[in-house]
């Protein structure tokens, strides 16, 4: 994050105790990043969700700042993902004790001061889940809190079909994902093992949330632990889509939605 090298400071784990009460006495929107830590088939780190929340936020976060006061919180890197578990190198929560993570960090933000939160997520498998606690968080903590998984107010424009060749959105370990990773961690992709990072070319609405739903491990949909076609990945696709989706979000943000 070039951009951020010059830019005042938003990371919450970089800054000391002070500058946090002062910046919660300035009425700063905490941003909390939830994500997972996965499967992300043959040539991706299992980190992916949990690197690209991160910087999605970061990004966003210093753009908001020009306007606003603004903190991002440490990353939650363990969500909701059963689903990945049969194919390794994943972990999981229970929906209760995710509820309960939440719940705990939320109220540790509300007793640091702060008083609006926006949970941003990265993975898909905690979009339902997170939907239907926001309700419950909102009325036990007394707080007006957020949530957004941060591709989705650039997929609803089209920005995001418009830099991807073979899919709309993201899916897993695809095209997208592995284009941003060569931007963020590029250390992390083994481009050796491109030929083998191709699954069906599912939507995630499709994988998601379908007319009609039931459970079904990764492993059923994709051995290869991907959806989509990594090997239309490239750098600069995914400079574009990281631009587009912390340009978005941060408009959201600093136009005050949604609580105005």
């Amino acid at each position: 994050m070039s951009e951020k090298q010059n830019a005042e400071e938003v990371f919450w784990n970089r800054m000391t105790a002070e500058t946090l009460r002062a910046k919660a006495a300035a009425k700063a929107l905490v941003i909390l990043p939830v994500a997972s830590t996965e499967q992300h088939g043959p040539h991706l780190g299992t980190g992916v969700d949990t690197f690209l929340c991160t910087e999605v936020c970061g990004r966003t976060a210093v753009q908001v700042a020009k306007e606003r006061p603004v903190v991002v919180a440490p990353t939650v890197w363990m969500g909701l993902a059963e689903h990945h578990m049969e194919l390794g190198g994943s972990f999981t929560l229970s929906l209760k004790t995710w509820h309960t993570l939440l719940h705990e960090l939320c109220d540790a933000i509300r007793r640091a001061g702060f008083e609006k939160i926006a949970i941003v997520n990265g993975h898909g498998g905690n979009m339902a889940a997170l939907s239907a606690m926001t309700t419950d968080l909102t009325r036990d903590l007394g707080l007006p809190i957020a949530t957004a998984s941060y591709w989705t107010l650039a997929s609803q424009s089209g920005a995001v079909a418009e830099i991807l060749e073979d899919q709309e959105g993201l899916i897993h370990a695809c095209e997208a994902e592995t284009s941003m990773m060569m931007v963020t961690h590029p250390d992390l992709v083994d481009e050796t093992r491109l030929d083998e990072a191709v699954g069906p070319n599912l939507g995630m609405a499709e994988v998601l949330s379908p007319a009609i739903m039931r459970w079904r491990s990764f492993a059923d949909l994709t051995p290869s632990g991907v959806l989509g076609d990594a090997r239309r990945a490239n750098p600069e696709k995914g400079e574009q889509l990281l631009k587009v989706m912390s340009e978005s979000l941060a408009e959201a943000l600093i136009e005050g939605r949604p609580w105005s």
